[in-house]
């Protein structure tokens, strides 16, 4: 079994680690030469099941195991993380799986190149006596540095990971593309801070004190509201944009889009967001929710499926440099019932 490449966009790879570090300590990462997904599976909370084109973090990548060339771990977040941020202003950074008191390693190996140009003028003694300066073949120019440090990771075989699947969704009342995400977070957390504030006056306990009512319709609107004891608030967003569904993406093709739930949607409500009709919704958790949001680091475009009081799942597109193999992180967040 092995697995060598070179990281070409350390960035990217530092944000979305850290990003899916706020969600679960540890990752299923699943690596092949065409494409490395990270999946997040916590006990409660937001799954994600990643799918990244190789382009977007590697290349020159290496990929060889008897499971056809398939290779599964589970990986720490904040080991990692951690490790790639000692990288942010590497010359190159490469990643291997490796070993070590025959316990599986990821090995990140960090060359760094620092110039001695803004050292003071110094001179020597030569042989005859004269003083001359150093020149760059003395001690200035430029010095490389290599760091190797090691992730412990866990080797999963192919049985173990073969039950695992994304959760199975019913088609989405409402679509729609979401504004962004740091902008919803910033909002996000200020409500959940103002309900948290008011815990000591009301009923209830903290975790349903904290839960987000999110909305949209078929229209382009969306709703964000919270609501205690003493307090109702909500941010309302109109003029975004529902994407039109593609009738090679679903069942029936044109017939299929006819019957689409969200086709229906489409009928009721209006553009101004004032109508109480067309309306889809779910209750998140506020802090889980603010976790979600911070994967807009990454920028890209996100669209948000609504399942009326049931589930949001959400699609973040990352941007990338061409347009072919585009890397998509799916978010699936359960409702809480009224």
């Amino acid at each position: 079994m092995r697995f060598k490449a070179s990281i070409q966009n350390i960035t990217t790879f530092t944000k979305l680690t850290a990003s899916l570090n706020s969600l679960g300590p540890l990752a299923w990462v699943k690596l092949s030469e065409e494409q490395v997904c990270f999946t997040i599976i916590p006990e409660q909370g937001t799954q994600v099941w990643a799918v990244l084109s190789i382009d977007s973090i590697f290349r020159d990548i290496f990929v060889q195991s008897a499971a056809n060339n398939v290779i599964n771990l589970e990986v720490p977040l904040t080991s990692l993380n951690r490790a790639l941020k000692s990288a942010l202003n590497a010359t190159s950074a490469q990643i291997r799986l490796t070993k070590k008191d025959n316990m599986p390693m990821l090995a990140l190996t960090i060359v760094t190149t620092a110039s001695s140009n803004a050292l003071p003028p110094a001179t020597a003694n030569n042989d005859d006596g004269f003083d001359a300066p150093f020149d760059d073949e003395f001690g200035r120019g430029n010095r490389e540095t290599i760091v190797t440090q090691e992730i412990p990771v866990r080797v999963l075989a192919p049985d173990t990971v073969a039950g695992l699947h994304e959760p199975q969704c019913r088609d989405p009342d409402v679509h729609i593309v979401l504004p962004p995400l740091m902008q919803l977070k910033s909002i996000s957390d200020r409500f959940t801070k103002l309900a948290l504030a008011d815990t000591k006056s009301g009923s209830g306990t903290i975790a349903s004190r904290t839960r987000l009512e999110l909305a949209a319709n078929m229209h382009g609107c969306l709703k964000m509201s919270i609501r205690t004891d003493a307090l109702s608030i909500s941010s309302v967003w109109t003029d975004l944009n529902n994407p039109e569904l593609d009738p090679s993406q679903v069942v029936g093709g044109e017939n299929g889009i006819a019957a689409h739930p969200s086709t229906r949607m489409k009928q009721l409500g209006s553009a101004d967001g004032r109508s109480d009709e067309g309306w889809a919704l779910v209750r998140i958790d506020g802090r889980d929710w603010g976790k979600v949001m911070s994967v807009g680091r990454l920028g890209g475009r996100v669209i948000a499926c609504f399942c009326h009081e049931h589930a949001l799942v959400l699609y973040v597109y990352l941007p990338q440099d061409d347009g072919d193999n585009e890397s998509v992180l799916t978010y699936y967040v359960s409702s809480y019932s009224a």
